[in-house]
């Protein structure tokens, strides 16, 4: 059974730092494009970042990152990162973790057949 599961949301102050942490069980990791989105209600969801398969040499970032967030994978632990760093009260969302997601020149989108977890909550004061 495909297992998906984000966690390291929480609350910061503007200018902090969070790790978000998407652990998965049950496909075959290194294989997959994956990546984090995130969500405000009441508007879209947006990419915040992506990176390749197997061994993650492409990266792909949302405009509004600007230098801030920093993505990795483990493939050994199976496991997906979001390093953030000073947080701004913009970036108040509910984060997605994203496996299986198209990657090409322009930059990366989810699929029909992309794995979702439940989400984190990622709440920044001023």
């Amino acid at each position: 059974q495909v297992q998906v599961l984000e966690s390291g949301g929480g609350l910061r102050q503007a200018g902090e730092s969070l790790l978000l942490s998407c652990s998965t069980s049950g496909l075959a990791f290194k294989l997959y494009h994956m990546g984090w989105f995130r969500q405000v209600p009441g508007r879209e969801r947006e990419k915040v970042s992506c990176i390749s398969w197997d061994d993650g040499k492409e990266t792909d970032y949302g405009d509004f990152v600007k230098g801030r967030f920093t993505i990795s994978k483990d493939n050994a632990k199976e496991a997906l990162y979001l390093q953030m760093n000073s947080l701004t009260p913009e970036d108040t969302a509910m984060y997605y973790c994203a496996i299986n997601l198209r990657m090409d020149g322009a930059g990366c989108t989810d699929v029909e057949s992309t794995i979702w977890g439940q989400g984190t909550q990622v709440t920044v004061s001023s």
